[in-house]
């Protein structure tokens, strides 16, 4: 996830418009287009994120050419209890409208205590992955408290994926609440390879 300070959506992304469930499943935040789909699923897996919603306020400023609005598509509320606006675009370059715009939205937020972030693309292989992995977001793939200190146990160091699996029991069994565990951070895997049944998985640091 890329994040520095201002932008806007560019002109013209195609939407496509729904609702994401996030923080294990406890609730729906909508989105409007590809791009931001993708970063509300990336920040509910982020561990700094306590809280999100979608599309919470609109800006408005006056400029030399009239009045100017600006609605951020995401608000976050970090553990550490800082806020933050953000943008989501699936574009690597800014336009210089844009550029225009983040410079006066970031110095909104600066005189207000907040931050803002411009969320931009994801390296497609760790998006793959992690897109595989939120398919066992859903607390049921959560392993119970034997099962959860076995797949502790059996990759307490670097192990490969089948190794381990086969290691703490049926792979029916446990490939869900390892999935599962990757998602929630509680294993670690290096996401931005490609997952396949070598890869090796360790169980993070208490």
């Amino acid at each position: 996830m890329s994040a520095s300070e201002a932008v806007s959506s560019p002109q013209g992304q195609a939407h496509g418009a729904g609702m994401v469930v996030v923080g294990d499943h406890r609730g729906l935040v909508h989105y409007g287009s590809g791009a931001m789909r993708l970063h509300l699923m990336l920040l509910d897996r982020d561990p700094r994120v306590q809280g999100l919603s979608s599309r919470p306020l609109e800006l408005r400023w006056r400029a030399p050419e009239g009045m100017r609005t600006h609605v951020p598509q995401v608000m976050l509320r970090l553990t550490d209890g800082q806020g933050v606006l953000a943008d989501c675009t699936a574009a690597g370059e800014l336009s210089g409208r844009q550029r225009s715009l983040a410079a006066v939205v970031g110095e909104v937020c600066a005189a207000v205590g907040w931050r803002y972030w411009v969320l931009g693309p994801v390296d497609p292989v760790y998006r793959r992955n992690v897109t595989w992995l939120a398919g066992y977001r859903h607390p049921r793939y959560r392993a119970g408290q034997q099962l959860a200190a076995a797949l502790r146990e059996s990759f307490a160091s670097r192990t490969p994926l089948w190794e381990g699996v086969r290691r703490t029991g049926d792979p029916m069994v446990v490939l869900p609440a390892l999935f599962h565990a990757l998602w929630a951070g509680q294993l670690s895997a290096d996401l931005g390879a490609p997952m396949h049944e070598r890869m090796p998985v360790w169980a993070r640091a208490a």
